[in-house]
């Protein structure tokens, strides 16, 4: 895959900012320890490894690392997701100058790698892993390996004066088979320049010469290691069809330092001829850059404390001054909790409360402060608590708790365990006719002015393009479940226009990206939207208006989906027609109904979902997609979408394909909110395969408020 870094690109130069400006340890070479437990460094194509070779190392489960690397006109971003404890994937972006293939001073490059751990490391077997490189692109970067790993304790300037040494030593065949090669294993396909990538390059895998390297790792333990290797890279692409530098050894030598918990950098000395740099940023969605804040939870106050008889009459059910300072306490109480009070339904025995999640982003912790104001406001007769969240107008789920258990288990040791094993999750009933209803929430009108940034793909001879400008949003919700909303944007200054057009020989149904970015003042969407439940287990949502930067028309989507069933299906149908380049209210002759029925599923912290149908371009297939989602609000995952274009029609890429993340944004400022930052790495963006952008679909906004959500989160309960 070629010429072009996708959106990540402005992500990693924040992130590194961002990492750069975190607090570096203390300075105290010899007393210097880890708020997390170190992870293995990076080498410059973004994987576990010494300076250029790959180790048999892995990252901590769940760990995303984002780096970059340069060294005499090579450059390479890299991002790297250990999806599993032995598995990790890595897409790469790297940059040849002066390799004039397609006529560009700089040749880009898109590439994927996998690593698979086969053996741990035990007390006396060494870890051994095996790694595709560049396995589904032109393959310019091909290579695959098995390498092993050791580590030894050492003298060292870390606690106790104790440093650490890793040995590691491997096969590599396709680029790191092309020096010093011991034997043969039939022969290789060569790099096609003419490639259109995206196939997997099964012909080439562990086929042609092998060639062994190996590498060695000194950690002091403080916050400096040096690496060695013997490098089985012979460079032959970049030292004769390029001529950036010029290979005078196999042997490679380098120092890095640890600047913080989650920034590294190194220098190098490579090939007896050039030096090189490395700047690595990993993050773990289990370790918080900044702490979250938020305010110490009220205790649960047992009933035994402080009811008496006269507590325990039934007789308030009937008063109406009674039934009012509750809801009136209980509002308040969820306002300082930023929660926003929906209904409440009492009775003698049970009680009901409805309410909306503005600020946490595990929503076990609203639970647990409703919990707690309901134990603390209602009368004493009250046992069950039905706790309801609410998102779009919808009622998600029901989390039903004794009073007694909350009164039992708050001090005990084992606390969540305890309560969750008498809680339960179902489907939230329809509400009681005799619900107090919060009458202040309808009609509610909000607005916002924000910046805005949009990145623009594609074009290899400036491969990153940005506008930038103004956005003003606002939103009307006149009834429950009942959304107006839309967005307009100024554009102050930006390049995208003046990007390459599309060459694309299907309908254009997303390459006209400069067609588009030729205005500055646009109606980014402008939509009226409702949501309603047909059933208990039965969610709707029909919309109509302006949806997207480029489409507008009519959608419908119905979804099945049972609290405490990992299981959801659902059925969108859509009518879209292509809005003028211009962004205001006019549209283009392009129409088409597009739809899919979809398929998803929860197992553990993952998501599996499956769509298919009818995409934009009028193309029929499939999309499979995993996502890996954490109980902060992190979530990784990767799709492929493969239709009834073929390769040839779709063009550079081959079939859709991509890698998205989403970041919490109170992750990295402490302060508790339920903003993410989102993002999409296609390594091509393309006209088949393309769904259209319909805002609110329903079970991103059900998912989070289901058993295995709630579950998952459970912790978050006490706090």
């Amino acid at each position: 895959m070629k010429n072009h870094p996708s959106a990540w690109r402005s992500a990693i130069t924040a992130a590194l900012l961002c990492g750069a400006c975190l607090p570096a340890r203390a300075q105290d070479s010899r007393d210097l320890h880890f708020t997390q437990p170190p992870a293995a460094s990076l080498n410059m194509y973004g994987v576990p490894g010494g300076i250029d070779m790959p180790s048999a190392e892995m990252l901590p489960d769940g760990q995303t690392a984002f780096s970059y690397s340069y060294t005499s006109g090579i450059s390479r971003y890299n991002l790297t997701f250990q999806a599993f404890s032995w598995l990790s994937a890595t897409f790469r972006y790297s940059g040849i100058k002066d390799l004039d293939l397609y006529g560009f001073d700089t040749y880009y490059d898109r590439s994927f790698d996998l690593r698979l751990r086969l053996l741990k490391e035990g007390h006396y077997t060494p870890q051994i892993t095996l790694g595709l490189q560049d396995f589904a692109g032109t393959g310019l970067n091909a290579s695959e390996y098995i390498v092993a790993g050791k580590s030894f304790a050492t003298p060292g300037f870390g606690p106790n004066n104790e440093g650490r040494l890793h040995v590691s030593a491997g096969l590599g065949w396709g680029r790191l088979g092309s020096f010093g090669a011991i034997t043969s294993t039939g022969d290789r396909p060569s790099y096609d320049s003419n490639s259109r990538g995206g196939k997997l390059s099964t012909d080439q895998w562990f086929r042609g010469d092998v060639a062994p390297f190996a590498g060695l790792e000194w950690d002091s333990g403080a916050n400096w290691s040096v690496k060695a290797e013997y490098s089985s890279d012979r460079y032959e692409t970049e030292t004769e069809a390029s001529d950036v530098f010029e290979r005078k050894s196999a042997f490679n030598f380098g120092a890095e330092y640890q600047v913080s918990d989650q920034l590294r950098v190194g220098a190098y000395y490579l090939y007896g001829s050039i030096v090189g740099v490395n700047a690595q940023l990993q993050l773990n969605p289990r370790h918080a850059i900044t702490p979250i804040a938020v305010a110490a939870p009220d205790p649960v106050p047992p009933r035994r404390q402080w009811a008496d008889a006269s507590d325990w009459d039934p007789s308030w059910v009937q008063s109406e001054a009674v039934h009012d300072e509750i809801y009136t306490d209980l509002k308040a109480a969820l306002a300082k909790d930023g929660l926003i009070l929906e209904s409440v339904t009492l009775h003698l025995r049970s009680a009901e409360l409805r309410y909306r999640n503005t600020r946490h982003q595990a929503e076990t912790l609203a639970v647990g402060r409703v919990a707690r104001a309901l134990a603390r406001y209602l009368p004493a007769t009250v046992e069950e608590f039905h706790i309801v969240p609410m998102v779009d107008g919808m009622a998600g789920s029901a989390f039903n708790i004794d009073r007694s258990t909350l009164e039992n288990t708050e001090y005990l040791p084992d606390a969540t365990d305890a309560l969750w094993a008498k809680a339960r999750i179902t489907d939230a009933p329809a509400l009681a006719a005799q619900a107090r209803r919060n009458e202040d929430l309808y009609p509610k009108f909000s607005w916002s002015l924000t910046p805005y940034t949009k990145p623009g793909y594609f074009d290899p001879s400036k491969p990153f393009r940005l506008d930038v400008g103004a956005q003003l949003g606002a939103s009307w919700q006149f009834a429950q479940g009942w959304t107006l909303a839309g967005t307009l944007r100024q554009r102050a200054w930006g390049n995208i226009k003046d990007g390459r057009g599309s060459d694309s020989v299907l309908p254009h149904v997303r390459t006209d990206q400069t067609e588009y970015a030729k205005y500055d003042s646009t109606v980014q969407n402008l939509y009226l939207q409702h949501n309603w439940k047909l059933a208990p287990d039965l969610y709707a949502r029909a919309s109509a208006g302006l949806f997207e930067q480029m489409y507008g028309g009519v959608s419908g989507e119905v979804l099945w989906k049972q609290a405490d069933n990992p299981l959801g299906l659902g059925v969108e149908l859509n009518y879209a027609k292509q809005r003028d380049y211009d962004q205001l209210l006019g549209f283009r002759d392009y129409d088409v109904v597009t739809g899919h029925v979809s398929a998803y599923y929860r197992f553990d912290d993952y998501l599996l979902e499956v769509d298919a149908g009818r995409y934009l371009a009028g193309d029929y297939g499939a999309t499979l997609s995993i996502d890996r989602i954490f109980d902060n609000g992190w979530s990784v995952g990767g799709f492929v979408t493969v239709t009834d274009v073929s390769s040839d029609d779709f063009g550079e890429g081959s079939f859709d394909k991509g890698i998205r993340f989403s970041i919490p944004i109170d992750w990295l400022t402490g302060d508790a909110n339920r903003s993410n930052y989102g993002l999409t790495i296609r390594p091509v963006q393309r006209d088949g395969g393309q769904r259209l952008d319909v805002p609110g679909r329903l079970y991103n906004s059900v998912r989070g408020k289901d058993a295995t959500s709630l579950t998952q989160q459970k912790a978050g309960f006490w706090q």
